[in-house]
């Protein structure tokens, strides 16, 4: 391969479409991002506009380009990392969405969920795709869309539609309307596919009323996906890396053997700990899902087990939009040193319902502890804390499902970059944090997959070799006073479980429902 090659790697995540280039050391050349609208129509519900997210993936592809002064013909391939479950149905013959794209946030579907939970199908669910059933993965969504946008599941039935999570709809677009595909670890987050035979099952289909013919074809997440039509770059460039987020940070942050794990502070948290070639079964109401497949450069697929947390960036998002008490991200750090402690202050940022190990999606998000003397300070670090907390909760439960300690913690992610948090994180979790020299590593990780499905790299030993830390967080506080913080935490959650239901609160997921795909097909800010 020649050297003067570079990996372009699309990060697709939930606020916004990043592109970034990387040379053959694994450092970044040049990067671009814009954010895209988040629409909230009706309680719970969160929606993308599938047609904007193309487009502003488009633009900082090519504007990225641009930056480097790099030909399209120097590109040796295209990764894709993308934000997953986020639920997108569109037209086969024009590529046109017929909704706006269902977002992995969104909790309309919670009341069936519910429903399933209390049948035989959610231990065939759990036995098959490794998940629990929640409102948070695509199969309740696209059974969602095929139900209320008018005329859909017979279009689907036809052979008319296409469903995808949003590598798919790049993929499409990518190529022109000729390819759609998406790979293992995406499938593995529809509750449609069997995470064994890693194949989309029947039962499943049928469980949730879901046709096959809107499905994508599913391939390795590294090796030949499509062509890029010609018209995106002026050059046809092989897309051949394509992972969901958190697992293309798995392997971006090179946790390639057993008991290694990761925690990726997005707008969500997700941990995520290699179990080697087969799934484990967890006691403790995490995922087992696929890594990824490294098809002909690799032995089979890699398995994970994994915690989602819904609210982890998002808070800090919620302090500057919601309270406005920051005006940008970054202040939260230093706003939240300006005081030793919370004061006695506890937030629970339940805001889309609690992930794991809880699976609430009728809990809700709560401040407890407050009194006149709380400020601005108090809240940001409680709000740091819970990010924190959150990911304890994840990691106790994954150790004992994988009988195995953690003995360092690999972080990455845009709240990663905060000392405060970082340095909590290690004095609440009771074990080391260590943050990378890359912290790109969601990009990073869908290059390598994209590299390796080229040549650019030699494989999986060449991604480990390429790691190194930045910085290593030590735990500074004593096992009495973690305790203490936890206990507090645990109290605190405790009593927002349920919230929604046993107040007798609409829950957005069946208010409204006739309307709500006509009201926001049409329009981009829905």
């Amino acid at each position: 391969m020649p050297k003067d090659r570079f990996i372009l790697a699309l990060d697709q995540g939930t606020s916004s479409s990043r592109a970034l280039i990387f040379d053959r050391a694994g450092q970044i050349v040049a990067a671009a991002q814009r954010e895209f609208t988040q629409h909230y129509p009706q309680a719970g519900w969160v929606e993308h506009d599938a047609e904007e997210i193309w487009g502003s993936q488009l633009a900082v592809a090519r504007e990225a380009l641009g930056h480097a002064g790099l030909a399209p013909a120097q590109i040796a391939a295209i990764g894709i990392a993308n934000q997953r479950e986020t639920t997108v149905l569109w037209e086969r013959a024009t590529g046109r969405p017929l909704a706006p794209a269902i977002v992995w946030q969104d909790r309309r579907t919670a009341t069936q969920c519910a429903r399933l939970l209390r049948t035989e199908q959610a231990r065939l669910v759990t036995e098959r795709t490794g998940l629990v059933i929640d409102p948070y993965f695509a199969a309740t969504k696209l059974a969602w869309l095929l139900d209320h946008v008018p005329g859909a599941r017979a279009r689907a039935n036809a052979g008319e539609l296409a469903f995808g999570t949003i590598d798919s709809w790049l993929v499409w677009r990518l190529s022109g309307g000729r390819r759609h595909a998406t790979d293992v670890s995406n499938a593995a987050r529809t509750m449609l596919f069997d995470i064994r035979r890693l194949a989309w099952d029947e039962s499943l289909l049928d469980c949730f009323g879901i046709p096959k013919a809107v499905l994508p074809d599913v391939v390795p997440s590294c090796g030949p996906v499509a062509l890029c039509d010609e018209g995106c770059f002026g050059a046809s460039i092989p897309i051949t890396g394509l992972a969901g987020d958190q697992q293309a940070a798995t392997f971006g942050q090179a946790c390639l053997q057993p008991g290694m794990a990761k925690n990726t502070y997005g707008t969500g948290l997700f941990l995520l700990m290699n179990t080697d070639a087969a799934p484990t079964v967890s006691r403790n109401r995490l995922i087992s899902t696929v890594a990824w497949d490294l098809g002909a450069a690799g032995t089979g697929p890699a398995y994970a087990l994994e915690g989602s947390v819904f609210m982890g960036g998002a808070t800090i998002q919620w302090l500057r939009d919601g309270l406005g008490i920051i005006d940008s991200a970054p202040e939260v750090g230093p706003l939240a040193a300006q005081c030793a402690d919370t004061g006695g202050v506890v937030m629970v940022p339940a805001f889309a319902g609690l992930g794991a190990p809880y699976w609430d999606p009728f809990a809700r998000g709560a401040l407890f502890g407050m009194t006149r003397g709380t400020g601005r300070p108090h809240i940001a670090r409680a709000a740091l804390e819970a990010i924190a907390l959150q990911s304890v909760d994840v990691l106790d439960a994954m150790q004992r499902d994988a009988g195995m300690p953690v003995s360092e913690l690999r972080v990455d992610g845009g709240a990663s970059r905060c000392d405060l948090l970082m340095q909590l994180q290690a004095d609440l979790l009771g074990q080391a944090v260590v943050r990378p020299h890359v912290t790109e590593t969601t990009a990073l990780g869908a290059a390598y997959l994209a590299g390796i499905g080229v040549g650019f790299w030699d494989g999986a030993a060449e991604v480990a070799a390429q790691w190194r830390p930045e910085r290593r967080f030590e735990p500074a506080i004593g096992e009495d006073e973690r305790h203490a913080r936890r206990h507090r935490w645990h109290d605190a959650v405790a009593r927002t479980r349920d919230w929604q239901r046993e107040t007798g609160a609409e829950t957005g997921a069946e208010t409204g429902a006739e309307t709500g795909a006509e009201t926001g097909a049409g329009e981009a800010g829905t």
